[in-house]
């Protein structure tokens, strides 16, 4: 088990990263940072994988809520997605579709009537006397369609700001997959 670092830190979305110019005007904007250990793989999406592998059983369940409240709206449920992403394994991580993947990034997310929103999963090496050492970064960004998106991400922000801290910090404490 690496346990070397599992704290988690609130960050502006790094400059570098494509995600933070997908949106002109975004809703919603929040990018969270941990450090790698030296040995962690450099293959974002590889990350990616890992991370949204092992959330806690929680996560799953805050899923369920969600669903049982949004089907109502007509609304994309995380159920809909697991079925499409079964059929097309290679163009998603967990119920995310792929959109752009760098040597450094992968860029997931989903479209749908209320909101678009993409997900960016960033590592980088950082050369700073205090903070130096490789780092991944998650950053949302949404833009929100009508009042039906603006409504829904005002009440799921507190619960994504956790889910993705919860997510972080656990494969921290699992053991991000190493470079071979």
């Amino acid at each position: 088990m690496q346990n070397a670092n599992v704290s988690v830190t609130s960050v502006a979305l790094p400059p570098s990263s494509r995600v933070t110019r997908m949106y002109e005007h975004p809703n919603l904007a929040d990018a969270y940072t941990i450090r790698l250990p030296d040995n962690a793989t450099t293959d974002p999406e590889l990350l990616a994988r890992f991370m949204f592998s092992h959330q806690a059983a929680w996560v799953a369940k805050l899923l369920r809520v969600r669903d049982a409240l949004v089907a109502g709206f007509g609304l994309k449920t995380a159920k809909r997605l697991e079925e499409s992403a079964r059929s097309e394994q290679d163009k998603h991580v967990s119920i995310f579709r792929i959109y752009e993947r760098t040597v450094d990034e992968i860029i997931l997310g989903e479209d749908d009537k209320h909101l678009d929103f993409r997900v960016s999963v960033f590592q980088e090496a950082r050369e700073n006397a205090a903070g130096g050492g490789r780092y991944l970064t998650v950053s949302t960004v949404v833009q929100c369609h009508n009042l039906l998106g603006r409504s829904y991400i005002l009440l799921i922000t507190p619960f994504h700001e956790m889910v993705v801290r919860s997510s972080m910090r656990r494969a921290a404490l699992i053991g991000w997959p190493t470079a071979s």
